[in-house]
């Protein structure tokens, strides 16, 4: 019987979500939290999405994915251009989305073995 390594087994993804919180592989997330593969970055901020400034973005800028998903909370809200220098001339890519839709598509790119990172921000 040939035995495989299951990729996906070692990576983090979410596996719940709502308004308030993720749990990511079954521990839970209630306050703003940064997620790649390989890692988790547990209050990459703790400002509210108003309140978000430049050095918010270069702390993701630096997190070495190729792609980011910014996941504003239960409805997409879009960032200043302005704040999202650090991630432009980090030469990431950006996908704005609300809270469930960068859950699910995190999964997906994640599974894939892309260089994702996901930013969620809670209400």
């Amino acid at each position: 019987m040939k035995l495989h390594l299951d990729p996906v087994g070692s990576l983090y993804l979410f596996t719940a979500h709502g308004s308030s919180h993720v749990d990511i592989n079954n521990r839970r997330f209630e306050d703003n939290v940064a997620l790649l593969p390989q890692r988790i970055v547990e209050r990459w901020t703790t400002a509210r999405f108003e309140n978000l400034v430049e050095a918010d973005f270069a702390i993701l800028a630096r997190l070495g994915a190729d792609v980011l998903l910014l996941g504003t909370g239960n409805r997409l809200r879009f960032p200043s251009g302005k704040l999202l220098r650090p991630i432009a001339e980090a030469g990431v890519g950006l996908e704005v989305m609300d809270l469930a839709a960068a859950c699910r598509t995190y999964n997906i790119l994640a599974a894939e073995g892309r260089q994702v990172a996901a930013a969620l921000l809670f209400d």
